[in-house]
């Protein structure tokens, strides 16, 4: 059994869910996809069974503990979302951590690769939550293993089909996130299979979103904007509700009033923003001091992208 300090990072803002309140149920980077835009970077250990990490109740007080704390019921957050740095269905205990969330009464939410929901464990587990997303990248065998880079006991058609089968189960709040990569999946005959696929689960939202964080790959880019907007009109052909997730979520992260605390949760899983963390210093009334000697410690990394300054966690293998 994997310990640590903590497993509950914000609220942060979300682009899907409002202010979200993460819960991060999975070891660092233990992941069934090593997906090359991912913002947290390679997968170090890559599976595709399910095990036991943390205990769901010890992970549920973590969050009843942290939403004490919020200082205000501005900061209050919309979803507690079961999004780590990592897969979340990989956590065999997922079904029993949902069910001790939603306990607290606020909506709960699960941001997941799908790439284990050919199991129907892990489909029944699923069901539970309030929200859903899906990621479907491409339809395409080969292009599938290269931008998701997924363990090789993995079979996309299994993945299709299981999200299918899910889709007609869930009565929650579907939605469905693809990825675009310059040169990879965002050509017009790939995006028109890919909507055509989606349009078959029927989802509330189709969430197109491209890179807007540092990535685990330096080559990998995102498509221009004229190749994002024919992504919205090609999706719209298909779908009735299309949204893109290409702007910045905004600084509205919460403070327990800890900087440190606050900054290595949120920095582990949720990259920031120069301007977001000097928020966050003046909510907690510190000095800049405390985040200069965290980097000096090389606690916290600086990473440059796309003209922006952000701060990320740094994890020793």
């Amino acid at each position: 059994m994997n310990k640590s300090s903590s497993h509950i990072y914000g609220p942060v803002p979300s682009r899907r869910l409002g202010k979200s309140l993460g819960v991060n149920n999975i070891p660092h980077k233990v992941c069934s996809y090593s997906c090359i835009y991912c913002q947290i970077g390679k997968a170090l250990t890559l599976q595709s069974e399910r095990q036991e990490f943390y205990q769901p109740r010890a992970l549920a007080n973590e969050v009843k503990a942290m939403l004490c704390n919020i200082q205000n019921n501005e900061e209050y957050p919309d979803y507690i979302c079961i999004v780590p740095d990592g897969e979340p269905a990989l956590d065999i205990n997922l079904g029993e951590l949902i069910d001790q969330l939603k306990q607290i009464n606020i909506p709960v939410a699960v941001i997941t690769n799908a790439s284990l929901i050919t199991m129907p464990e892990v489909r029944n587990d699923l069901l539970q939550a309030d929200y859903v997303s899906v990621k479907i990248d491409t339809v395409d065998e080969k292009i599938w293993k290269k931008i998701n880079i997924p363990h090789k006991q993995l079979k996309l058609s299994d993945i299709l089909l299981g999200i299918e089968t899910f889709s007609k189960e869930f009565t929650g709040k579907l939605v469905s996130e693809t990825m675009l990569v310059k040169g990879v999946n965002d050509s017009s005959g790939q995006l028109a299979q890919t909507a055509n696929f989606i349009a078959r689960i029927n989802p509330d939202i189709a969430y197109i979103s491209v890179p807007t964080r540092p990535l685990a790959f330096d080559d990998v880019e995102a498509p221009d904007s004229n190749r994002v907007n024919e992504a919205w009109h090609i999706f719209k052909n298909y779908l009735k509700s299309v949204e893109l997730l290409t702007g910045y979520e905004g600084n509205a992260f919460s403070s327990t009033g800890n900087f440190t605390d606050d900054i290595l949760s949120i920095t582990a899983v949720h990259p920031m923003r120069e301007d977001a963390v000097q928020q966050l210093l003046s909510k907690a009334n510190t000095d800049r001091s405390v985040l200069d000697t965290l980097v000096e410690q090389q606690v916290i990394i600086k990473n440059i992208y796309n003209g922006n300054t952000f701060y990320l966690r740094k994890f020793n293998k």
